[in-house]
């Protein structure tokens, strides 16, 4: 593991074999089972060079190897190389998972906050950035209703949607902002239609603990907004 350095993408173990340990990346990680791989994970389900991590004046590069059992980001097994985004969620052959952060700047002051929450522990009042019967743990990716943990977690771009209108409590947040939030560098070519899509299946995730509350109020010709009620 490489010493923290300023402004350097990191990877984070999660959930696994790892969890909790955390590396910098400089130019590429190697993952895999074989012990001459940058980040070695010792399962049998893991490939002996599994995928690889690469960075460029674009990004951070998530790339499988071919492996047997795939490699994951956000929930979806990827095909093809693909850019990551802050907060992305990786996961190798399911048995071990990783969260991408761009910078060192986005981590947590206590770099433990994230190592307890990978093994379920419940979070510091401070964690959450506003008081309502819906909250989020930014730092750790994690979303309560009514002190209910969402299960499965929300997939990276239903949480980034969800941020973004949580950190406007109230106030209308237009599409064109959204979808930016969303999708980052691909945003110009991701239509209203995906928006929409997305916005639905959320709605859908959050009415899993809560159905008689609509959290996310569509504003027509300006935008979404969150309505998050208070605990009283």
């Amino acid at each position: 593991m490489n010493a923290m350095g300023a402004e350097q993408p990191l990877l984070i173990a999660q959930a696994g074999p790892l969890n909790g340990d955390r590396w910098e990346i400089h130019r590429s990680l190697l993952i895999g089972r074989d012990p001459v791989c940058d980040i070695v994970i010792p399962t049998r389900e893991v490939s002996r060079e599994h995928a690889r991590l690469v960075q460029d004046r674009q990004g951070v590069l998530l790339e499988d190897l071919g492996s047997k059992n795939g490699t994951y980001r956000n929930g979806e097994r990827i095909r093809e190389p693909i850019y990551l985004l802050d907060g992305d969620m990786i996961q190798v052959a399911m048995v071990q998972g990783f969260v991408y952060l761009a910078s060192d700047a986005t981590l947590p002051l206590d770099l433990s906050d994230l190592s307890q929450a990978a093994k379920g522990y419940s979070q510091p009042q401070s964690m959450f950035e506003t008081q309502g019967i819906l909250r989020l743990d930014v730092r750790a990716r994690r979303v309560f209703i009514r002190e209910i943990e969402l299960d499965p977690p929300l997939s990276g771009n239903q949480f980034r949607l969800l941020e973004q209108l949580y950190r406007a409590p109230g106030e209308v947040v237009t599409r064109a902002e959204l979808i930016t939030a969303v999708w980052g560098h691909d945003a110009l070519g991701i239509s209203e239609q995906a928006l929409d899509a997305l916005v639905r299946r959320l709605r859908e995730r959050l009415a899993e603990i809560d159905p008689q509350h609509e959290f996310i109020v569509t504003v027509r010709g300006h935008g979404l907004r969150l309505e998050n009620l208070s605990e009283a």
